[in-house]
């Protein structure tokens, strides 16, 4: 586990989810696994962005719920999260930073203005929302030009 948050340190998520696993499966009641498992996620998913051009991270991701989830699902995770998360309960390096990205999730998708312009944001870059598609001259039929 020490290897994990030394990799976590590092800003080698992939190489810290390595070495968590590796400490899951041989010792799976180590305190403070499901801290390091969950910093670590908050980091992988941060990491990843797909929102804006490559310039924002899916806030829904780092979070943990569905785009579609009510506020209170919502409300139940980000508190879920800032127990484990929060520097005064977790002593790990790196829980300072993922208790940040998580609250700067919270404070844009538990906003109703902030959480909706996000919304639109994300479906016109992730694709979710086509363009029309472009208008074709009649053909008659039986034609192949």
């Amino acid at each position: 586990m020490d290897i994990a948050e030394k990799k976590l340190s590092e800003n080698d998520y992939v190489g810290a989810k390595k070495f968590l696993t590796k400490a899951q499966n041989l010792c799976p009641h180590i305190d403070g696994l499901s801290q390091v498992s969950m910093m670590i996620h908050v980091y992988i998913t941060a990491a990843n962005k797909i929102i804006n051009g490559g310039k924002e991270s899916d806030l829904y991701g780092v979070i943990g719920v569905d785009p579609l989830a009510d506020d209170e699902p919502l409300k139940k995770q980000y508190k879920k999260l800032a127990l484990l998360l929060h520097p005064d309960k977790n002593k790990f390096r790196g829980a300072e930073g993922a208790f940040k990205l998580v609250s700067n999730a919270w404070s844009v998708l538990s906003d109703k203005t902030k959480r909706s312009a996000y919304d639109q944001m994300r479906k016109l870059s992730t694709g979710m929302q086509k363009p029309p598609a472009p208008s074709q001259p009649n053909k008659p039929p039986g034609s192949s030009k």
